[in-house]
């Protein structure tokens, strides 16, 4: 054994490095020449010292519980590790050293929450930042410093002007009453010996500032608060710390409006304000912790492909893609010159930005306009305009300003979102589904702005319904391990008390003290609140976590339980009508509560070609419709999953019980909605991919079900009509079950609904609606909605053919499984998985298929060719072979 262990890390985030709690968990990926699990030994030094070397279990190298004494606040940990030798095999090198730091733990702070004394003047959503600072003496002689510091609220800190960090949008999106995240930052190079200042800029953000589609104030709480500490270490050994308290002083900032959803105003002609004190410990706060997710950053600055003066003073930029972020703007014009910044995602027939397609409409009430508008005024001193305390969704700006040119090289578009570690990449002998995998990985991108959202413009909340679709297909991405743990911590902070989970997380709207509201009777939906089972255990067969499993358990049975309940309670109407005794089998149908259903299905047309919105046309009888084949088939996947997670976590009879239990729902979906020649009384293309995928349909009746979803495929003019809940599984379930033709025919389908519309009509992004911009160019919804780029899974699982095999975990088992086309003449792609870097490329010339899989360590493979021929590579390292396409063993 010759090569070392790499790739170490901890389950934390952090910004300039790693920043952990006291006992994180280590990982690495085994040497690229380990033929089988071994042991490793595992060294570290705690601020120099070194703790003794620690022995794993064979196979021990995914979330090795800390394995020495928890770690004090501020400790700087190295750590490195080598696989232990056996048979008579050496020892490895030692790894690359893998530096982090512990924060300041809960119990170690000592500052004081402070907040800006604020006039009455401005409500949410116009509101300025204020500046809370304070001044310093620093003697000579620092070693190193570290600051400290969150909000309620967003906020950048600045040491002697020099902004700290890079992460942007800090503390980020948590529920605020339960969960709140601190940074670190190394400021010792922004220090000085003498005077010295710091500098916090704090605006509503999250905590305050609007939420959704309809505008309304967050409920966190009433006033913004910021707490920080500035740990300094000498040279010989003395430490200085500089707290948030009474003594720091509040002021009006240049940003005189800040929202994250309206946008941003500043007026560089606005000098420091007159400094007022502070109001101390006005706030409520939990206790701070540090963030297992990786921070938001600027990860791509994209300059204007073009800009158009449609008129005096008005110019419309086009940078080419739809994403989140904002405009950097660096020619602001002579003192006392506006300029006006509109974002949106489509331009009309005139060239002119349109943004009504965005707005929020409620049946019966007049529409909200939809506005992302940042303002800035020129001082005349050559400032440049980066609106740091706002975020948009956008592809085009119009830029307006009176009676001053504008540079049009002066605009950039900075793309804002998590910065997520690329895991997995895909290309193949087909450009236009290259271009489909590249514009759901920037749909992705866009709603991943520290928590999985829905869209980054009308609503930009974190809907569970949105990301349990898209999760499978964001692991085969990114590594979304550390993103998705932290969004799940809100989605247990807002689950209301009788386990109902909240439609979206963080829930601003707070639903959970409102259960009287109008939205809480439209929280506990199936499909939506089965994000808390589904994801974790994703994550967990996806990166083999253990401990996602074990912290989401206790919400994952409560919202089963509750389900359970209403299955048992509640009755849709019309099988009261039916029989006023519910029949044996209906006490485990999920029919009798609120079901956001298929949901977005592609709208059909009336004579005169206006597409019909149900929920907008009829929305009593979309609200009263039977949705129980929805729920009862959601309701088999999260108790059958349960089962699955107790036995996992070791404990047997939990898992019997919840198994015996998916049995009996399984049985009751069986009796209610599948008749005895296969279909379902449903009889929806939806109905068919959601029974086959969830294993719904007995052995003898599958082939039936399929054939039957085909002909209403055929029916639709070989056109699917499934929407938010089934699209994702729909090509897998027809290439799984005999019909890879047909599902190839809808993956290449260029008339709506269909992805290959979008990229004909333009789309860069995944569109909510299916003709989110029609034959007339008219724009719908909205254009950067990721969920139905969840069909580039099967690009990996089905056209390369890489899927983790049945019942393994980290993917130390996989199947290489191809499915070829006479349009996809070849792929390639890559998987980044916790046992290393696996690698597929295949390719056909006339009748021979070539192909090529890099196998890593410690991992079992095979590979089925297209005839059906298995073989089983012997060991890690790479294999090929060419067979013809007809072949047989």
């Amino acid at each position: 054994m010759r090569n070392a262990p790499h790739d170490l890390g901890i389950d934390s985030g952090g910004d300039d490095f790693p920043v952990s709690g006291p006992a994180p968990r280590l990982s690495w990926k085994p040497p690229s020449d380990a033929a089988r699990p071994v042991s490793y030994e595992v060294e570290c030094t705690v601020d120099g010292e070194a703790r003794p070397p620690f022995t794993t279990a064979v196979g021990g190298h995914r979330f090795l519980a800390w394995p020495w004494e928890a770690l004090d606040s501020g400790r700087r940990v190295a750590w490195r590790v080598r696989a232990l030798g056996t048979d008579g095999t050496g020892d490895s090198p030692w790894s690359l050293s893998h530096a982090f730091e512990t924060g300041l733990l809960a119990a170690d702070w000592r500052a004081h929450w402070i907040s800006p004394a604020e006039s009455a003047d401005g409500g949410y959503g116009r509101r300025p930042a204020c500046t809370l600072s304070t001044r310093f003496q620093v003697p000579a002689g620092v070693r190193s410093a570290r600051l400290y510091a969150t909000a309620l609220g967003v906020y950048e800190a600045y040491v002697n002007g020099e902004r700290a960090g890079t992460a942007e949008l800090t503390p980020g999106s948590t529920s605020y009453d339960r969960t709140l995240h601190a940074q670190a930052h190394d400021v010792t190079s922004a220090l000085v010996t003498g005077d010295n200042r710091i500098e916090i800029l704090l605006s509503d953000g999250w905590y305050r500032g609007q939420v959704g589609a309809f505008r309304q104030p967050a409920g966190w709480g009433t006033v913004p608060g910021a707490r920080a500490e500035l740990h300094l270490l000498y040279a010989d050994g003395a430490r200085q710390v500089v707290r948030t308290d009474g003594t720091w002083t509040s002021a009006a900032s240049a940003i005189t409006r800040a929202d994250l959803m309206d946008g941003q105003t500043t007026d560089f002609r606005v000098g420091p304000g007159i400094e007022q004190p502070v109001l101390v410990d006005r706030v409520e706060a939990p206790a701070i912790t540090w963030s297992p997710a990786p921070p938001v950053r600027v990860v791509q600055s994209r300059p204007a492909q073009s800009v158009q003066h449609i008129e005096d003073g008005l110019w419309i930029a086009d940078f080419g893609q739809n994403a989140s972020g904002w405009i950097t703007l660096s020619d602001l014009g002579p003192a006392g010159t506006r300029t006006v910044i509109d974002y949106g995602e489509h331009v009309g027939a005139d060239g002119d930005l349109t943004i009504t397609h965005l707005d929020a409409t409620r049946p019966g009430q007049a529409p909200i306009p939809f506005v992302q508008r940042d303002e800035v005024v020129s001082a005349g001193h050559g400032e440049t305009f980066e609106p740091r305390h706002t975020v948009h969704g956008f592809r085009y700006a119009r830029i307006r300003r009176d009676g001053v040119p504008l540079d049009p090289a002066s605009l950039v578009m900075r793309v804002v979102h998590s910065d997520l570690r690329r895991t997995g990449t895909f290309s193949c002998g087909h450009e236009d589904l290259d271009r489909l995998h590249d514009i759901a990985e920037w749909s992705f991108r866009g709603n991943a702005v520290d928590v999985p959202t829905d869209c980054p413009t009308r609503e930009r909340l974190a809907w569970t319904g949105d990301y349990q679709v898209f999760a499978p297909t964001a692991t085969r991405l990114y590594d979304v391990l550390g993103f998705s743990r932290k969004w799940l911590s809100s989605v247990r902070d807002d689950q209301l008390p009788d386990g109902r989970i909240a439609n979206f997380s963080p829930d601003g709207r707070r639903i959970k003290h409102h259960l009287d509201d109008q939205f809480a009777m439209m929280t506990g939906s199936a499909g939506w609140g089965d994000a808390i089972v589904a994801v974790p255990w994703e994550l967990y067969e996806s990166y083999g976590d253990r401990e996602v499993l074990a912290e989401n358990r206790e919400a994952m049975v409560r919202w089963v339980e509750w389900a359970l309940n209403s299955a048992r309670t509640a009755r849709h109407h019309s099988r009261v009508e039916r029989s006023a005794e519910p029949l044996p089998h209906e006490r485990y149908l999920w029919d009798g509560s609120f079901h956001w259903g298929e949901w977005t299905e592609p709208k059909a047309k009336a004579a005169d070609g206006t597409r019909v919105d149900p929920v907008q046309s009829d929305p009593v009888a979309w609200f009263m419709a039977d949705k129980g084949e929805i729920g009862t088939a959601f309701l088999y996947r999260s108790t059958a999953t349960l089962a699955r997670v107790a036995r996992v976590l070791d404990r047997a009879e939990e898992a019997d019980r919840y198994a015996a239990t998916a049995e009996r729902i399984r049985d009751a979906w069986r009796t209610e909605f599948l008749s005895p020649d296969g279909r379902t009384t449903g009889d929806t293309q939806a109905g068919y991919v959601r029974a086959l995928s969830l294993g719904l349909v007995p052995d003898e009746l599958r082939e039936a079900a399929a054939a039957r979803l085909v002909e209403l495929i055929r029916a639709a003019g070989t056109h699917l009509t499934t929407g938010f809940l089934a699209t994702g599984d729909l090509l897998p379930v027809l290439a799984d079950t005999g019909y890879p033709d047909v599902a190839y025919e809808l993956l290449l389908q260029r008339t709506a609904p269909s992805w290959l519309y979008m990229l004909d009509r333009g789309a860069t992004t995944i569109w909510e609606d299916w003709e989110g911009v029609d034959d007339t160019g008219t724009a719908h919804d909205s254009l950067n909605h990721y969920s139905k780029g969840a069909v580039v899974r099967f690009l990996h699982t089905h056209v390369l053919g890489l899927r983790q095999a049945p019942g393994s975990i980290a993917w130390e088992s996989f199947e290489v499984a191809p499915v070829p086309h006479p349009s996809v003449p070849w792929a390639r792609g890559t998987h980044e998985s916790p046992q290393g870097t696996i690698a597929v490329e295949w390719r056909t010339t006339g009748e021979l298929f070539t192909i090529t899989v890099d196998v890593p360590p410690a991992t079992t493979a095979r590979v089925v060719f297209p005839d059906g021929t298995i073989v089983e590579p012997a060991s890690c390292g790479r294999f090929s072979a060419t067979r013809r396409m007809g072949e047989g063993s």
